[in-house]
């Protein structure tokens, strides 16, 4: 995936997207499909979170801050605990999430991405928020929205959604090369821990995590407060914005139970997150991005 260190990031929409849920993200076909797969645009997406890879992900060790974490999150330099964590997101929808290529939107001037200076690419906005919460006190202690580049990654798994056809969209795209960006029907993106970016700092002096009980929670399309470019955007009931329209708003978090010890020194993490792979340990030790970053 594609995230700067604690950057404040997002999804959007099409800027020809409609505010209802008649319509599909897109109302043309893009010009091309860097991946064969043809865009299919007949009717809505469905994202949903993948709690399970959420539950069987997350880590806690030690590393030192990013340079792009320093310079586009407020982390402070030097080493650090951190709760590392994959976030899937399936689109078990009838159609596509079709974004296109990013330069075109931010030549449209249409609100959906924003440039990422340390990483020089544009992010998507709005795609998703990250929240860690108390399960003493109810509280959100650690949140973040977080933009992302999407693109096919793995066919959705599970039966709540259409078999996944050709991988249609696996391009982010550059400040100066066009991209092909989107999440065809029976795929999922996948924000792999190893990311840059994939995780809370739990020591930050600023805003320390006590040890305990917590949900991770992970809210894809999220809502929000619509603003000056938002007049085309999709509406949900409740009145708050979403970046693009979906048949169903009401499956698009998704929760994981962690346990913070007392010693977080210590790695710590259930089933899959036992350790680190080699692969992923390299990744992480060289701030690799995402695979089409």
């Amino acid at each position: 995936m594609r995230t700067s260190g604690f950057l404040s990031i997002g999804a959007v929409l099409l800027a020809a997207a409609c505010a209802n849920g008649e319509r599909t993200t897109a109302v043309r076909p893009p010009s091309f499909a860097s991946a064969g797969g043809v865009p299919n645009l007949n009717g809505l997406p469905d994202l949903t979170v993948d709690a399970k890879r959420l539950t069987h992900s997350w880590l806690i060790r030690q590393e030192d801050a990013s340079q792009c974490a320093i310079m586009e999150g407020g982390v402070s330099p030097g080493t650090h605990s951190v709760l590392r964590f994959t976030a899937t997101t399936p689109n078990i929808g009838a159609a596509d999430v079709f974004v296109g290529n990013p330069l075109d939107h931010v030549a449209a001037n249409d609100g959906m991405f924003e440039y990422a200076l340390c990483h020089d690419h544009y992010h998507f906005r709005h795609y998703a928020t990250y929240e860690l919460i108390s399960l003493t006190t109810g509280a959100v202690v650690q949140a973040a929205k977080r933009g992302f580049c999407m693109v096919d990654v793995t066919p959705a798994a599970g039966p709540d959604g259409p078999p996944p056809g050709k991988r249609t969209y696996d391009t982010c795209g550059t400040r100066s090369l066009p991209g092909f960006q989107g999440i065809s029907a029976g795929w999922a993106d996948s924000y792999n821990r190893v990311l840059d970016g994939q995780y809370f700092v739990l020591d930050e002096p600023t805003a320390p995590v006590p040890p305990g009980g917590y949900t991770l929670r992970v809210t894809v399309n999220p809502p929000f407060v619509c603003g000056d470019l938002d007049a085309g955007r999709p509406r949900d009931p409740d009145g708050f914005c979403r970046m693009f329209a979906e048949s169903d708003y009401t499956n698009n978090v998704g929760e994981a139970q962690i346990t913070i010890p007392d010693d977080v020194t210590k790695s710590s993490g259930p089933g899959l997150s036992d350790a680190l792979t080699p692969a992923e340990l390299t990744a992480i030790m060289t701030k690799t991005n995402h695979p089409q970053n």
